[in-house]
């Protein structure tokens, strides 16, 4: 029997069970609920109460007809009122372990459904955070959201990020806006001894990609005294590290122009402009290139985009990441250093790590694998949720 309640219902089919809902998963999808006339009327991000078709009473879920996930979930206390203090009582609580963690007030406060807001990411660059509203309920509470956030952490600008391949996924347009203070320029953000420049409102993702501080730190502490070659660097994250932590030269490759002018902004700003070069181009033609060149280096490091975002592009992704890390192994010197990094979750991390063992093998070259790096804490992961673990890193030793 159905239980009633204050809110609108959506029962999962008699076939499907709930025991993963039960056990913590997140999303409930489209083929698992009862989608008639009724439940298409709901507008995008309104709040349902989740039953199994039995009318056990499951959580409060994010409602969205148009999105595959199209139920995620928000709170499993019935009770629960989704608003404001709601939105202040989450926020409070990543935002206590990110001050344990971090000194200073650069880092990912929010990680979507492994901070509790579905959908949700919340960059804080100092005084400016940046929010990415990836479901309709956010984009439906993006004002409440805002605010929350300045209250709990005194923010005076907020950015909405409003583009990427997720919220077109959830029916959503795209538009970046300032919902609150003044963006004039790009942020200086102090990092692993290096300051880096994120451009808030014309940039990849959030400006500044914070998920790999822990990795570009590892890497640096192997960089001392050596030459690296960046490859697909964006702002210079590993190239400054690396510089920053004794690094004789640095050299970084990326398509984009605006990221690479950022990327020399950041060397100028820590004092290491005549020790870094930039190249612009097709990341594997100018590898190629430099092999043609007889190129070498101390470390090279390979942090492309998501070669393989889904399921149908793993088999092509993957040999993406073959070829470049043969291309990678190809310009290290023996006795020096490859990082291959992967921010795909359709690649796991074993088809991720033959996948680059094969390329360098191809190369001719063989090594060690000393280490593999993931997101950094506050990037965690959620339990249900191999998508949070998506950022893979292989630290190799060539011979």
């Amino acid at each position: 029997m159905t239980i009633s309640s204050s809110f609108p219902v959506i029962r999962m089919l008699p076939n499907k069970s709930p025991q993963r809902v039960r056990f913590g998963a997140p999303w409930v999808y489209a083929d698992e609920v009862v989608l008639d006339r009724r439940a298409r009327k709901h507008a995008p991000g309104t709040i349902v109460e989740l039953q199994a078709n039995d009318g056990e009473r499951l959580g409060l879920c994010a409602f969205n007809p148009v999105s595959k996930i199209i139920c995620r979930m928000l709170d499993r206390d019935l009770s629960a009122v989704i608003d404001r203090d709601w939105l202040v009582a989450k926020l409070t609580y990543a935002q206590d372990m990110r001050a344990r963690l971090y000194d200073a007030p650069y880092y990912r406060l929010i990680h979507a459904e492994a901070d509790g807001l579905p959908g949700v990411v919340i960059d804080r660059f100092g005084d400016v955070a940046v929010i990415q509203p990836n479901a309709a309920w956010a984009e439906v509470l993006i004002d409440d959201l805002a605010a929350a956030l300045i209250e709990v952490t005194s923010v005076t600008t907020v950015v909405k990020n409003g583009t990427g391949r997720a919220r077109s996924l959830e029916g959503l347009a795209e538009e970046t806006v300032v919902l609150a203070g003044e963006v004039s320029d790009a942020v200086p953000v102090q990092m692993n001894g290096a300051t880096y420049f994120a451009d808030l409102t014309q940039g990849q993702k959030t400006g500044l990609f914070l998920d790999q501080r822990d990795n570009q730190a590892f890497a640096a502490r192997l960089a001392k005294g050596g030459t690296v070659l960046d490859v697909f660097s964006h702002v210079g994250g590993f190239a400054l590290a690396a510089l920053a932590a004794g690094a004789v030269s640095a050299d970084a490759i990326d398509g984009s122009a605006p990221a690479l002018d950022l990327a020399m902004r950041g060397a100028s700003a820590s004092g290491f402009a005549g020790q870094f070069a930039t190249i612009k181009g097709d990341a594997f033609e100018v590898m190629a290139g430099l092999q043609a060149d007889h190129r070498r280096f101390d470390m090279v490091v390979c942090d492309p985009p998501a070669f393989a975002p889904n399921k149908n592009a793993l088999d092509a992704g993957l040999r993406a990441y073959e070829r470049i890390a043969r291309l990678g192994a190809g310009l290290t010197t023996k006795g020096g250093y490859l990082v291959v990094c992967s921010c795909s979750h359709a690649a796991d991390l074993n088809s991720f790590r033959e996948a680059s063992i094969r390329g360098i093998g191809r190369a001719g070259r063989k090594g060690q694998l000393i280490h593999t790096g993931a997101a950094g804490p506050d990037h965690p992961m959620h339990p249900s949720l191999a998508e949070t673990g998506y950022l893979k890193a292989l630290f190799f030793r060539l011979e």
